[in-house]
C-alpha cells in the first residue's frame, strides 16, 4: 500500500481540481482561476489556484485554493514543542544536529465573495508526519509521529439563520458518520479558536476544527469508550469526509445569496468585517504564523487568505445601531450558538 504521505498528496491534488472546477462552474462568465506550480528550495512543491476580479460582477472577488507538499528538517525547538502532544517524539533519536525529517501536506482555501450577503468561507485540511533519520542508503526513515488536522468555518457579514444551519448540518453529517462525539467537540474547538480577543467577538459562526488527530488519546475527545476514528486509515477517511463536505456545505448558500441587493451601506459593512478577518489572521491565526516562520515558504501563498480590500473606521457606529441588520449579526458573533 502507498504511504500516507503519498495518499494524502493524491487526495489533495484531486480535491483542488474538484473544488476549483466547481467554483468556476458556479460562475461561467467570470475569469478562470490562475494556476501556478512552485517549488520549495528546501524540499517540496505546491500548486496555487487563485482568483482575483475586483472590477467585474463575478460571484467571487478574491479566492484561493492552494495545496502544498513540503519536507525538510524539523529544528529541536519545534520537536520539543510537538513532543508535548506526541510522546513518541521524546523517545526518538535525532540527527547529529538535533533535527528530525518531516513531511507536511495540505489543502487550504479561502473565498471572499463580492456580494455582502454571501459569506466568506475558509477550509484547511492537512497531514503531518515526522520520521527517524533514514538509514544509510534509504530515502526515508521510520514514521515516529503523525497526525491530521482540519478546519472548515463560515464568516457571514449578514445573518441568515437558514444558511448557518445548512452549513453546520452538512458538517455534522460528515462527522457523525465517524463518531457521535466528533462534531460537538470539534464545533466547540472552532468556536474557541476563531475568537478576536481584542474585539470581544468571534470572526464568524464557526464550523469544525481539530488538530493532532492520531491514534493517541485526544484532549478534545474525552470519552475513551466512544467510537471514533483511531487508525491512520480511519482518520484519513474522516478527513476525506470533512473536506468532501465543503462544496455541499457552501455552494448552495453562495447560489442563494449571490443576487441579493447591494448598496453602499452593505458594502461598507462588508469591508469593515473583512478588517476583522485580517486582524484575526495576522494577530492570532496559528497557520499564518507557522507558514511565515517556515523557511523557504513563499509569503504570498501564506497571505493568500487576506482580502484585497478591507476597511477600518475609528469608533464606527455600524453594528451598534439597535435593530439594524449589522447589530443583529454582531450579536450572533458575540455569543456562539448551537445550530443543529
Amino acid at each position: 500500500m502507498d504511504s500516507m504521505r503519498s495518499r494524502m498528496t493524491t487526495y489533495i491534488e484531486t480535491m483542488q481540481t474538484t473544488i476549483v472546477a466547481a467554483l468556476e462552474a458556479a460562475d461561467l462568465s467570470a475569469p478562470p482561476f490562475k494556476r501556478r506550480n512552485w517549488d520549495r528550495a528546501a524540499g517540496g512543491r505546491g500548486v496555487s489556484c487563485t482568483f482575483s476580479a475586483p472590477d467585474t460582477d463575478s460571484l467571487l472577488e478574491k479566492a484561493g485554493v492552494n495545496i502544498s507538499m513540503i519536507y525538510g528538517q524539523l529544528p529541536p525547538a519545534a520537536i520539543a514543542n510537538m513532543a508535548t502532544e506526541h510522546a513518541a517524539l521524546a523517545r526518538t533519536s535525532t540527527s547529529a544536529t538535533g533535527t528530525l525529517p518531516f513531511f507536511a501536506g495540505g489543502l487550504s482555501l479561502v473565498i471572499h465573495p463580492r456580494n455582502p450577503s454571501v459569506p466568506t468561507v475558509h477550509a484547511n485540511y492537512r497531514y503531518f508526519e515526522i520520521t527517524e533519520p533514514p538509514p544509510e542508503g534509504e530515502a526515508q526513515g521510520k514514521v515516529v509521529a503523525w497526525w491530521f488536522g482540519g478546519i472548515t468555518d463560515l464568516t457571514p457579514n449578514y445573518y441568515f439563520e437558514e444558511d448557518v444551519v445548512h452549513f453546520h448540518t452538512t458538517l455534522k453529517a460528515a462527522c457523525d458518520a465517524h463518531g457521535p462525539e466528533l462534531y460537538p467537540a470539534f464545533k466547540k474547538s472552532c468556536d474557541g479558536y476563531f475568537f478576536i480577543k481584542h474585539r470581544d467577538e468571534h470572526r464568524g459562526v464557526g464550523g469544525i476544527r481539530f488538530d493532532d488527530l492520531c491514534d493517541e488519546p485526544h484532549s478534545l475527545l474525552t470519552d475513551g469508550s466512544a467510537p471514533r476514528p483511531r487508525t491512520p486509515d480511519e482518520i484519513f477517511a474522516f478527513v476525506q469526509a470533512c473536506c468532501g463536505a465543503f462544496l455541499p456545505s457552501y455552494i448552495p448558500i453562495a447560489q442563494r445569496r449571490r443576487d441579493a441587493t447591494v448598496d453602499e451601506r452593505k458594502r461598507r459593512w462588508q469591508l469593515l468585517r473583512r478588517g476583522r478577518y485580517v486582524e484575526f489572521n495576522l494577530v492570532y491565526d496559528r497557520g499564518t504564523k507557522f507558514g511565515l516562520a517556515t523557511p523557504g515558504v513563499q509569503a504570498e501563498n501564506v497571505l493568500m487568505s487576506l482580502p484585497e480590500t478591507a476597511r477600518w473606521e475609528y469608533m464606527s457606529e455600524m453594528g451598534t445601531e439597535e435593530g439594524s441588520e449589522e447589530a443583529r449579526m454582531l450579536e450572533v458573533l458575540k455569543s456562539p450558538r448551537e445550530w443543529v
